[in-house]
């Protein structure tokens, strides 16, 4: 018998078992360190557990895409008739590789299938001790919801996998934005132009643009630490929507993957592997608006070949967006996002992805403006007060994959990513409060370079008759920026506020174990490592003396979490969880040397979740959730001061409900209901909300949806009134709207069009309550209210493409 992991894991647990003994948090260790012992106490158990010999048989082999030929992760395995069998089922890895093991001797049907896949299956006979190799070929088929199953997926933290595939099969993406949107229960608000990052809301949260949701594409991150316009800046810009081909949800912090930003949770997109044809696309719209994208698959099913025999893949695509919007003044948006990516099976134990992409935008903005700007007359609601906002970014991205199969049925992927980054951003929040004679604008700027390399070895393993599967991840992070916040006034500089140069490195490993304990019971045990470091040379400008002073410093900090989830298969048709974690979110660099408390630079969360994934009918899908999240300190970015400011730990509880039914074959609807309660622990009980975060969400809508011919979505997206301060006394206004879809589709075209705010409802899109002061109002006075982006009026946009 051997011992599951070699030394060296061993001693990294020991080690994470040291650093997990002096913990300390705000939150009493007595009510929450015994998920912490008891995730640890089970990771320490199953890997020091021996494996045990059994003169028993095995089924290996892999599944694969019938067109495409390339191998498929994430697809289930199992046995039809598994009687004597150490475990009925299992998932292919990332290799599309998968093992069933602990098997007497006997014949066995075995069954391969998977989300978006038709069932293939296949009778085998097994000697004792015997070893045989199959493998399936499966068909893409059309949705059937009586077909898609609530069995654990291979990522079994993943308990949106049935919701977001139906949402992703069935939803009409035209944007990057709409990407954002599949998330259930996300909200996003654009107040720039459309140039800059989204403003983010999701459980109870105004995560900014990202401070408290990871997103990542292909394994890249999107979220920039220590940005100049706000921590955990995620602008999703880069991204081409039709070249999307799964997204991964994550709510709470339950999943050890992530570490950062993974309060709320973390979307995980990406790009699809092949083309199943090339395409032209052109849309013309309202306000100027017009698109051009062109996809080129460069290998063809004929299957030309650069690198290997086997199967191979390769395709370009590119994207050119302009609009003047909807605003008094002209935003002259122009956006360029280019794509190369390249996926080819080298031998039939190795894969290599390899993917470049560039991204350059530009825009002008009007800016939030004054509620009582409108009211007096001073400028419509489409208006500006300063008109010289706006900005322009860039990001270039490159990225190997190399997955390789290892002995005892072991992979190990590694991935080495770059970017360069810049972005120039004007903008003007207090309009004339703070200088008078040239006003409040500012320019905030960020010239990245950002690399990484992340690695996991996965295995999955017979412990008797318990099926286990292990991943080991280790990663590194490492940002490069030059940063600075300037006053300006009509985009000339007229003095610094910041200026620096950033370096911040994190370092980080994880162990996560899925153990079958039963065919209906399974645990997840996890624990997280993460080192931070914070470097930053430069100057702040010193009010009193006048003049730029020294703002240098350099702090490492650390942070353990562990996460323990439950799983039961309750029937066929009804999955229960409870899930349990610790997550994070990191400070501003410049935040931390400035000399923010040792508990504030990496604010600690708790999360625990029970819920459940269910089918009281054969047609409908349906995902609740009872959650809670307690987070160490709620961080906001001060953007015009470059500062962050702490308003103290927060509690918030929640419910979530995704409901998914097929009506008929072609027709579908969806409903999403999302409620939560956020407070300010802290706080006095008359000054205690959480700004801008809402308390109730409501998606829905009805698709037509057939391979071709007509297809059509009627869409409505509801959010409540909230709070825009602390006390309650500015609300920030919600709104209910209704988006169309409709498209035309044939083999070789497809024409469409698109319809926002179909009722043309005046709402309020990016909303805050600012001290402001206007050029025409006395000096030495201000008024504190609404500030707001008018939202999109009715907008209708056409497009075309044809196939070949």
């Amino acid at each position: 018998m051997k011992n599951l992991y070699p030394g060296s894991v061993s001693a990294i647990l020991c080690a994470l078992r040291q650093l997990l003994l002096p913990y300390s948090s705000s939150v009493p260790a007595s009510r929450h360190r015994w998920p912490l012992r008891l995730a640890v106490a089970l990771v320490l158990a199953v890997t020091s557990t021996p494996l045990l010999a059994q003169n028993t048989g095995v089924i290996r082999g892999f599944v694969a895409d019938s067109v495409s030929g390339q191998r498929v992760p994430g697809l289930s395995v199992r046995l039809q008739n598994p009687v004597g069998a150490a475990f009925a089922g299992t998932a292919t890895d990332a290799l599309g590789n998968f093992r069933l093991g602990g098997l007497a001797a006997g014949t066995y049907t075995v069954q391969a299938a998977g989300l978006g896949y038709g069932a293939r299956m296949q009778t085998v006979t097994l000697a004792a001790g015997e070893t045989k190799a199959i493998s399936f070929s499966l068909p893409t088929i059309s949705l059937n919801l009586s077909e898609v199953t609530v069995a654990q997926p291979r990522d079994v933290n993943q308990s949106l996998a049935a919701i977001s595939h139906i949402d992703q099969v069935l939803r009409l993406v035209n944007s990057a934005q709409d990407l954002l949107r599949l998330v259930p229960g996300l909200f996003i608000a654009q107040h720039a132009g459309g140039g800059k990052a989204e403003q983010i809301f999701l459980r109870g949260f105004d995560a900014d643009h990202g401070t408290d949701f990871a997103v990542s594409i292909d394994g890249l991150p999107v979220n920039m630490v220590s940005h100049a316009h706000g921590q955990g800046y995620a602008d999703f810009h880069f991204v081409i929507p039709e070249t999307v081909d799964q997204l991964r949800v994550y709510k709470g912090p339950y999943t050890a993957r992530f570490g950062d930003f993974a309060t709320a949770g973390a979307g995980e997109f990406t790009t699809k592997t092949s083309l199943d044809r090339s395409q032209v696309k052109l849309e013309l719209g309202q306000f100027d608006t017009r698109r051009a994208l062109v996809m080129l698959d460069l290998l063809g099913h004929n299957q030309h070949h650069l690198f290997s025999k086997k199967p191979e893949s390769a395709y370009v695509a590119a994207e050119y967006n302009f609009t003047n919007s909807y605003f008094d003044q002209k935003q002259h948006f122009k956006r360029f996002n280019g794509l190369a990516k390249y996926t080819g099976q080298l031998t039939d134990r190795t894969s290599l992805t390899l993917l470049g992409s560039h991204f350059t935008s530009s825009w002008d903005a009007s800016g939030q403006i004054p509620e009582r700007g409108v009211r007096e007359g001073l400028i419509s609601r489409y208006g500006s007060i300063d008109p010289t906002e706006g900005g322009s970014t860039d990001r270039t991205n490159a990225s190997v994959v190399l997955t390789t199969g290892l002995p005892h049925d072991a992979v190990l992927r590694q991935q080495a990513y770059y970017s360069k980054y810049d972005f120039s951003l004007y903008s003007n929040f207090t309009f004339f409060l703070q200088d008078p004679v040239n006003g409040d604008g500012i320019q905030q700027l960020d010239d990245r370079h950002l690399f990484g390399y992340t690695a996991t070895y996965d295995r999955d393993t017979q412990l008797g008759s318990r099926n286990l599967h292990s991943t080991l991840g280790v990663g590194t992070r490492n940002d490069f920026s030059n940063l600075a916040l300037r006053h300006t006034v009509r985009r000339n500089v007229l003095d610094t506020v910041t200026v620096g140069k950033l370096y911040e490195r994190n370092i980080n490993a994880y162990l996560d174990e899925t153990l079958n304990l039963t065919e209906d019971l399974t645990v997840n045990a996890s624990v997280r490592a993460d080192v931070f470091t914070f470097d930053f040379r430069g100057q702040l400008y010193d009010t009193a003396a006048a003049q730029l002073t020294p703002l240098r410093g350099r702090t490492t900090k650390a942070r353990v979490s562990p996460k323990l989830n439950l799983y039961y298969q309750l029937t066929p048709n009804t999955q229960l969880f409870a899930r349990s974690g610790f997550g994070f979110h990191s400070n501003d660099a410049r935040g931390v040397i400035r000399g923010t408390s040792g508990d504030n630079v990496l604010p600690r969360a708790i999360g625990y979740e029970v819920g459940s994934t269910f089918k009281p009918l054969p047609s409908l899908v349906v995902n609740t959730a009872l959650w809670a999240l307690h987070l160490q300190d709620e961080l906001v970015y001060i953007g015009d001061a470059g500062e962050v400011e702490s308003t103290g730990p927060t509690r918030r509880y929640g419910v979530d409900v995704s409901a998914r039914y097929q009506l008929t074959k072609v027709l579908f609807a969806d409903l999403d209901l999302n409620y939560n309660r956020g407070r300010q622990v802290e706080a006095p009980a008359d000054a205690n909300y959480i700004p801008l975060a809402p308390s109730f969400t409501s998606t829905g809508g009805l698709t037509y949806k057939q391979p071709s011919g007509f297809n059509a979505s009627l869409r409505y997206r509801y959010i409540d009134d909230r709070p825009a301060n602390d006390d309650g006394s500015i609300t920030a206004r919600g709104y209910f709207l209704l988006d169309a879809v409709v498209r035309y589709t044939r083999a070789r075209f497809e024409v469409g069009a698109t319809a926002e705010n179909l009722l043309n409802v005046q709402w309020n899109q990016a909303q805050f309550a600012t001290e402001t002061r206007l050029p025409n109002e006395p000096l030495g006075t201000s008024v504190d209210e609404l500030h707001f982006t008018p939202g999109t009026p009715f907008y209708l946009k056409l497009n075309a493409s044809v196939f070949f």
